[in-house]
């Protein structure tokens, strides 16, 4: 019962001996050491954090002589692939008024800063979304009566010149009703059914291949289950971004479309074991970064001809799926992040 609770923290869990051997370790700490208790266990603290934060070793140390609760914040701590920033909690276990074990739990302080940025931007956008859907049923509502009025001239006018005029005017009502349209968002329900994200990636590689002559990488996890999705409207929403990072190589670059399976996914205010992670990466100038914060809201664009629409819509879809879309750019490097919780699928088939 113990263990399973402790498996199931967000926290990572570590309990030492007193040699500072390590004993047990959580499910969430081997997703943050980056590796299985199997091979972490018997650890010494030394060989851990040999390329750590050197006050996680002298923190273990003094907890062990002075027999005191110990906490220290924003500390480095090195995985295999890369350091995360991290604060520490450090609990001596007393046997016979003697220190016996020490039980330390590490908190992640950045992935606590993308769940408030993520949190933060839903509700940005979810806010700007409301606010142009509002002004997009505003403007339907006489573009409808304005062009009716046209069609009812059109019939009443013999001049061929004149006629043109109200054509004009029919046009023009079409186009800012298509325009209003695309403002409104998603106007269906996605038809979820099992899926491989491969298919949906192929696919849209193929269709940004045959419109471009760039190079067009891919870089797919074989190993990632079926999702439950709309394959329609994950086409179109990834559709947006590729074409997004087309416009912004302008004729010269690359784009990488790259999968992987992470664990522990928070999204928005829920928490999954699985999610699939989709990056389209290109080699671009990249985003301006007045443009960062906004390069979701529905008609930000920093192109002449853009509508800033694409984003804002892929968007929309995403989170239809329970998914988000995150951004990250510099100059020959710039990141779409597309993740996707990973469900597991009811069977099928006959008993």
């Amino acid at each position: 019962m113990h263990k399973r609770i402790l498996d199931h923290l967000n926290a990572a869990i570590l309990l030492f001996d007193r040699n500072l051997a390590l004993t047990y370790i959580n499910s969430a700490g081997e997703i943050l050491l980056a590796d299985s208790s199997r091979h972490l266990v018997g650890l010494g603290a030394q060989e851990l954090f040999k390329s750590s934060d050197p006050a996680l070793l002298m923190n273990l140390q003094q907890c062990l002589t002075m027999a005191e609760p110990l906490v220290d914040r924003e500390l480095i701590l090195d995985r295999m692939s890369h350091s995360v920033t991290i604060n520490f909690s450090a609990t001596p276990l007393l046997k016979n008024e003697r220190v016996n074990e020490i039980l330390v739990e590490f908190q992640q302080v950045d992935n606590h800063l993308r769940i408030s940025k993520e949190e933060r931007l839903l509700t940005q956008q979810n806010t700007a979304r409301l606010l142009v859907r509002g002004l997009a049923h505003e403007i339907k509502n006489p573009l409808g009566g304005l062009r009716g009025a046209a069609q009812l001239l059109d019939l009443e006018l013999n001049d061929p010149e004149l006629k043109e005029y109200t054509r004009i005017i029919i046009a023009e009502s079409d186009r800012l009703q298509g325009l209003m349209d695309k403002m409104l968002g998603p106007n269906k329900l996605p038809n979820k059914k099992a899926i491989n994200i491969h298919e949906v990636l192929e696919r849209v590689r193929q269709l940004v291949q045959a419109e471009s002559s760039l190079s067009i990488k891919s870089d797919y996890d074989p190993s990632i289950p079926n999702i439950l999705a709309d394959k329609d409207q994950l086409i179109q929403a990834i559709l947006n971004i590729a074409k997004n990072a087309v416009q912004a190589l302008n004729g010269e670059g690359n784009i990488t479309i790259k999968t992987r399976i992470h664990r522990q996914v928070t999204i928005g205010r829920k928490r999954y074991k699985l999610a699939v992670k989709c990056d389209i990466i290109d080699n671009g100038p990249g985003i301006d970064a007045d443009m960062m914060n906004q390069i979701f809201y529905p008609m930000i664009t920093g192109r002449a001809d853009g509508t800033g629409l694409g984003l804002s819509i892929a968007q929309a879809l995403i989170n239809q799926h329970n998914g988000l879309i995150e951004c990250s750019s510099e100059p020959g490097n710039t990141v779409f992040s597309i993740f996707l919780p990973i469900i597991a699928l009811p069977e099928t088939g006959n008993d």
